[in-house]
């Protein structure tokens, strides 16, 4: 199993990858499907969504290729994985909230957003360890971090508290679930890269970079 998961071989990383992706889909619609509230980014999508009219997924898409036209300033280059995670989430996420039911009382609104945010630490671990790219909103980060000097955690909790405020204006669902997935992701991740033998400080890492959480307090590594 190690091997499998550890592989540089361009097929199993590049399933690796596609794997990772699902899963980061169907970890995100659980958790909106949960209703009581949504990762930052996820927020933000949210409210798009309730604004334009458009599905959850395409507006994913079209947050993360408008955040990619960001990093041309900041001299970031995408990888395969950057590029994938950019077309491909929203999809995926489109396709589990088209498939699950609302949760509509609180014992199973608990338990679809807990499921969702271990699936979700899961494939983050598993996305990660294909060494393919970061996500664009860890690019985004790491870009102003360099363009800046600013501290990595000034960067990203400016960013994060940014699209909460946009998304829940524009009709996002800010909650509970919200600050449950700011304290949550970050051990859980931690925990789902070890289990997985993904080493964010060899050589594995030399092709993404690990993220915080939204709270910089949680110690997190988020892909998106």
């Amino acid at each position: 199993m190690p091997n499998l998961l550890t592989s540089r071989n361009l097929a199993l990383r590049t399933t690796r990858l596609l794997v990772g992706l699902f899963a980061y889909g169907i970890a995100i619609a659980l958790m909106i499907r949960a209703n009581i509230g949504a990762s930052p980014w996820d927020v933000f999508s949210q409210g798009l969504a309730h604004t334009t009219g458009l599905s959850f997924g395409i507006c994913t898409t079209i947050i993360s290729v408008g955040v990619l036209l960001l990093w041309i300033p900041l001299r970031q280059r995408p990888g395969m994985g950057t590029v994938a995670n950019t077309l491909l989430i929203g999809v995926f996420a489109d396709i589990g909230l088209a498939l699950l039911p609302e949760a509509t009382f609180w014992v199973g609104q608990g338990a679809m957003f807990a499921a969702g945010l271990v699936l979700l630490a899961f494939a983050t671990a598993l996305y990660i360890g294909a060494g393919m790219g970061p996500g664009p909103r860890d690019g985004l980060m790491t870009g102003l971090v360099r363009a800046t000097g600013r501290p990595v955690w000034m960067i990203r909790t400016g960013i994060e508290l940014t699209v909460v405020i946009a998304g829940f204006l524009l009709g996002g669902v800010v909650g509970i679930g919200t600050a449950v997935f700011a304290a949550g992701v970050g051990p859980l991740t931690q925990l789902t890269l070890r289990w997985l033998h993904v080493d964010l400080h060899g050589k594995q890492a030399q092709a993404v970079e690990p993220s915080p959480s939204p709270i910089p307090a949680a110690g997190a590594v988020q892909t998106r």
